[in-house]
């Protein structure tokens, strides 16, 4: 496998070295393995800059990853060379996730790159901080693809985070500029707040209502057997006469949960929730700091903290996380009652996400630079 990789990666550079012979346009590309669909992020900017650049957006998730089956590589390698002619012919490419051709070819010179990851705040290690972690990636094959190579500049909400981000991307801090991200602006558009909330309770005519809505995001785990026996704990001990409960899994989650007390919801971003929550649940997803933003009481149910930290590993002290955490369900199911007090939560927030306001309008004047 290592010998095909290196073989692939000789061949690709040899038909980019053709493609950068075509003339550079006044265009800029966006990149995502997130999704098959562009994000928020990338629609806002879009937005911007379409009408005065060429907008291309390429977003393809490569199905089953490493076990991904033959299919789905063929598909995925077309549509690398069609990465590769726009990177080739663009001034400005905008990530939102590691992308193989990034980091594997030689760019020209005048193409800028920006890595715009894709979440606010810091939680879990990723990348080059979690090698040796048993849900990190194989350092072998890191080495060969070169992962997260390439980048001119890197956004971080906050400076706080800034050398953990360098850390899991393997590069100097002086690349990581403070910029939050697009999405950040729409926490405050009251007209989007309403539209949003209108097609929610449209769908979900109960969650308008006297009683708290309660959105329940848990992270993704490659080990879930656990997760439906502590779930069942907290939401046995939820009041659900006072409270409303949304349980948004992880797009990337297997489990399958059977409820008839809870809203398991398929059809809204757990964004999207934001706007009816009264109160989020987590653990270890940087969904908290978009809640935060919002001045959303936040809840940490940590059953599995240590696995959790033995497995993938986390970037910052849990101890500092604003709010309430707990390992039972009972007990989280408990802090619900007691009084919330939001002075450490927008300390934190305003650690870790600096800008708050006109963050696209900030995005788009850096990308004009870098298309002169």
């Amino acid at each position: 496998m290592v010998l095909i990789l290196r073989i692939a990666i000789i061949f690709l550079n040899i038909i980019y070295f053709f493609l950068k012979l075509l003339p550079t346009q006044n265009k800029i590309v966006f990149m995502s393995r997130q999704s098959n669909n562009p994000s928020l992020d990338f629609n806002l900017l879009q937005n911007k800059l379409k009408n005065k650049y060429k907008v291309v957006i390429l977003c393809k998730t490569l199905d089953g990853k490493d076990k991904a089956k033959i299919k789905s590589i063929i598909s995925y390698g077309f549509h690398m060379l069609r990465q590769m002619y726009e990177l080739a012919t663009s001034k400005v490419c905008i990530l939102d996730s590691y992308i193989p051709t990034i980091s594997i070819l030689k760019h020209k010179k005048s193409l800028t790159i920006i890595q715009m990851w894709h979440s606010n705040g810091t939680m879990k290690k990723f990348g080059y901080t979690a090698l040796k972690k048993a849900e990190g990636n194989n350092s072998k094959y890191v080495k060969i693809l070169k992962m997260h190579k390439n980048y001119d500049i890197v956004f971080a909400s906050g400076s706080a985070y800034k050398s953990h981000l360098a850390k899991g991307f393997n590069i100097s801090e002086d690349k990581i500029l403070t910029y939050s991200l697009p999405r950040i602006d729409l926490l405050s558009d009251k007209e989007y707040e309403q539209k949003t909330k209108r097609k929610i309770f449209k769908e979900y005519p109960e969650l308008d209502s006297k009683k708290k809505n309660i959105v329940y995001a848990p992270t993704f785990r490659k080990n879930e057997e656990s997760f439906n026996e502590k779930f069942k704990e907290l939401i046995k001990n939820i009041d659900i006469t006072k409270y409303n409960v949304i349980v948004k899994l992880h797009p990337l989650s297997k489990v399958t949960i059977e409820n008839s007390d809870v809203i398991i919801d398929n059809k809204f971003s757990t964004f999207d929730m934001l706007f009816i929550a009264d109160a989020l649940i987590s653990d270890y997803s940087c969904v908290i700091y978009e809640a935060g933003v919002r001045n959303i009481p936040l809840y940490f149910y940590a059953y599995d903290l240590e696995e959790y930290e033995k497995n993938r590993g986390l970037a910052l002290d849990y101890n500092e996380l604003p709010g309430y955490t707990e390992r039972s369900g009972k007990k989280l199911a408990l802090s619900l009652e007691k009084e919330y007090d939001k002075t450490y939560l927008k300390k934190f927030i305003k650690k870790y996400v600096e800008n708050t306001k006109n963050c696209t309008e900030k995005i788009v004047e850096l990308i004009e630079t870098k298309m002169k």
